[in-house]
């Protein structure tokens, strides 16, 4: 197993990185402080990043996308995520677009081609996924929210709350129940219009992705076409599919910002000075840096491994949870170390590094805790369930 870079995943990175440090990095700090992104404005930052590879990266090729691999997209997140956590996790969700392609057939692969391709190829279709209710998180076989058959419609009802993109979105796949004494096999994933078929919305403020929208969002007797339905029945197992992907590429995300606290504390430790000398000689200093550096490499394998896997065609359900648990936790603790070393300067916003470390706390929650990951692992290991 390699997991080195290519020549060419090398050109991508170094491009990426120059494009990023320049256009975004300056801009970074003081945006994510005014608060959740207008649907305009993610659609500009999109559009910017486009021929990199974001956002339509798992376009299948026959449709206009890129041809590039999970560990290639993998790198790309980290990047943007060492630059901007909040942006790259609102265009990590708005690619829910694109991915679509991958499971759509029949009359729903016709609709989409028709109605959402051409504003995907210009990046301008926000997705968002509807999952979590206010009474249902890890155990997302609990879902409340029902969709029933009227004719050749679903009539949706419920409420979705975290909903990340969920206020300026443009469709979401909402998991609904459509057929309750079929217990999970009776969830399905359906389409959703917002142009067609509105839903309300009330933005949600967090710790930290202060610039990603977040939303709890409301289905009121919804209206959506028999054909919106994704593989009907089979919503809760591709959720739980989709999750390795999602939490792979959550471990990245956590290489990501890792990084960044570590590029800045290497810094401040070289310039800051205390009894005649830089802090950075300091051994206590530099076991801190040493311990990040360790961390940030094993979550950064971690990913890899897992990405590696998802591109092989087998199911990662040990190894992206493996990932996603031990990174994000990790992610804190380097974040928090970044602030240590930079004093009470690490409490102020002067510095990012305060940003750095309310971004990774953000990461131990979404795709399932840090607590359902040790169970999945737990599961995948002894082979006996703690929980159904």
């Amino acid at each position: 197993m390699d997991f080195g870079l290519s020549e060419e995943q090398k050109m991508v990175r170094n491009n990426v990185k120059d494009f990023l440090a320049k256009e975004i990095a300056p801009i970074a700090g003081e945006r994510d402080r005014q608060g959740p992104f207008t649907r305009e404005e993610l659609v500009g930052y999109i559009t910017q990043l486009m021929p990199f590879g974001y956002y339509i990266g798992r376009l299948p090729v026959r449709f206009g996308g890129m041809p590039l691999d999970s560990k290639t997209l993998g790198l790309l997140v980290e990047e943007l995520m060492y630059v901007w956590a909040a942006l790259g996790a609102a265009i990590e969700i708005a690619a829910l677009a694109p991915e679509l392609f991958e499971t759509a057939e029949g009359e729903l692969l016709e609709m989409a081609k028709e109605r959402f391709l051409p504003r995907i190829l210009e990046g301008d279709l926000i997705g968002c996924a509807a999952i979590t209710e206010p009474n249902v998180g890890s155990d997302a076989a609990a879902i409340e929210t029902t969709a029933v058959l009227d004719g050749d419609e679903w009539v949706i009802n419920g409420t979705k709350t975290w909903i990340s993109n969920g206020s300026i979105a443009d469709f979401c796949t909402c998991l609904c129940v459509t057929d309750k004494e079929k217990g999970p096999l009776g969830i399905s994933n359906m389409i959703v219009e917002r142009e067609v078929s509105p839903w309300t919305h009330t933005e949600l403020h967090k710790i930290g992705w202060r610039a990603f929208p977040t939303a709890e969002i409301s289905f009121a007797d919804c209206r959506v076409p028999r054909r919106n339905a994704v593989e009907p029945g089979m919503g809760y197992k591709r959720t739980m599919q989709l999750f390795e992907r999602g939490r792979s590429t959550i471990a990245m995300m956590a290489a990501g910002i890792s990084q960044a606290a570590i590029d800045a504390s290497i810094a401040y430790a070289r310039e800051r000075k205390q009894f005649g000398r830089p802090i950075g000689s300091f051994q206590m200093i530099q076991e801190m840096i040493a311990d990040m550096i360790a961390e940030t490499e094993a979550m950064r394998l971690l990913g890899y491994r897992a990405l590696d896997t998802i591109d092989k065609g087998v199911r990662a359900r040990l190894e992206s949870s493996l990932a996603k648990g031990f990174a994000t936790e990790a992610a804190v603790r380097v974040t928090s170390k970044a602030i240590q070393i930079h004093g009470a300067m690490g409490l102020s916003d002067e510095y990012p590094v305060e940003r750095y470390f309310r971004d990774a706390r953000m990461l131990t929650i979404p795709d399932g805790t840090t607590q359902v990951q040790k169970l999945v692992v737990g599961r995948e290991s002894i082979g006996i369930r703690a929980f159904t």
